[in-house]
């Protein structure tokens, strides 16, 4: 299999797409994001720009945390509002909340001429205290559907069963095979 450039600057994200893909190389490129409340639209944008620089196959993922008491809030604002307010923020708003359902979603782009593009989910809730040292983002404050323990309670392998971006990364490898 030849090598594909995973474009993040994110090193949790690599690391979780490194257990997945076999031959993969992290690239750091800025690339512009525009502001959409659709994920595959804000890939779609960066695979646009980066295709002409980069001639490799090459993947770039955006991802999102959808809080139902929130009106999907932050979605796909999640790094802005992580870095703004992180993840005590987030658990101030939900105080008092009953309803702490939840979503991760992800939206992963590949493209080697072609762009292809692959989504994954994991339904949870928001806990009511951060957990966990491991992992980045808002993992000490999710907990995936059918189980007990934050994302940053869980390594990487267990993260990958369950997350949003471990099932997308699992549909572009199965793509990657049959190609």
């Amino acid at each position: 299999m030849h090598k594909i450039f995973f474009v993040t600057s994110n090193k949790g994200k690599f690391s979780e797409a490194e257990k997945k893909i076999k031959n993969i190389e992290q690239k750091s490129f800025d690339y512009p994001e525009i502001r959409s409340e659709n994920l595959g639209e804000i890939v779609v944008y960066g695979i646009e720009f980066l295709k002409e620089k980069i001639r490799k196959p090459f993947f770039i993922e955006d991802s999102g945390l959808f809080i139902d008491v929130l009106n999907n809030f932050p979605g796909p604002f999640s790094k802005y509002v992580f870095n703004k307010i992180g993840c005590k923020g987030i658990l101030k708003l939900m105080k008092n909340e009953k309803n702490r359902n939840a979503v991760f979603k992800s939206a992963i782009g590949y493209y080697d001429g072609e762009t292809k593009m692959f989504e994954g989910i994991c339904e949870g809730r928001i806990s009511t205290r951060m957990s966990g040292k491991k992992g980045f983002g808002y993992d000490p404050i999710f907990i995936p559907k059918n189980s007990d323990k934050t994302f940053a309670q869980m390594d990487i392998g267990e993260k990958n069963i369950y997350s949003h971006r471990g099932n997308a990364l699992t549909k572009l490898v199965k793509h990657i095979q049959k190609s």
